[in-house]
């Protein structure tokens, strides 16, 4: 007897607690869990980005934080830098900064150059980071990618569901398309 395997699903729901971009009634949602020193998920930023562009108002990309620190020891401080950000309301733009930073993260400077970029109250950010005021929504983040069957990064869902392809604009755009077909 042969088994069918079911691709995970994802046990948080995408919602309001989330960091956002795209419409809240896009017929498409796709969530990465993600990991800013990870090489793949900086070879994946690039793309996702093109997919935003391509698919516009079809689709809600969502990002949470899963730092492999492990292997990427400046993961965690990134995510929670993210998220000191996030609180001044300038998460999209610190988390791209990083991805397109990504080889200087934790380099002497780095959150100066990043502060005249971005216009951040450098002190309450540093504070934030050092008494890592956002380490449980990190945390949460993390648990529920582990719960997902989230095991590396970058990881995607589908409309919840994991994407197990390669995360290539080509095959990832099929597969939204698909999704948002799926959803009418």
């Amino acid at each position: 007897m042969t088994q069918k395997y079911k691709s995970p699903r994802l046990t948080l729901p995408a919602g309001e607690r989330d960091h956002f971009e795209g419409p809240s009634d896009a017929p498409v949602v796709l969530v990465e869990y993600g990991d800013y020193q990870c090489p793949y998920c900086g070879a994946a930023y690039p793309i996702v980005k093109k997919i935003q562009k391509n698919l516009g108002k079809r689709l809600r990309f969502v990002f949470r934080n899963f730092p492999i620190t492990n292997l990427h020891p400046q993961a965690q401080w990134a995510a929670e830098t993210a998220e000191a950000a996030g609180a001044q309301g300038k998460f999209w733009e610190l988390h791209d900064f990083l991805y397109e930073h990504q080889s200087s993260l934790g380099d002497e400077g780095f959150f100066a150059r990043y502060e005249r970029a971005l216009k951040l109250d450098l002190a309450k950010l540093k504070d934030e980071v050092a008494q890592h005021v956002h380490l449980t929504r990190i945390e949460e983040d993390y648990m529920s990618g582990i719960r997902s069957g989230v095991n590396g990064t970058p990881t995607f869902f589908i409309n919840g569901s994991r994407y197990d392809g390669y995360p290539e604009f080509g095959p990832l755009v099929s597969a939204l398309e698909e999704a948002e077909k799926q959803s009418t």
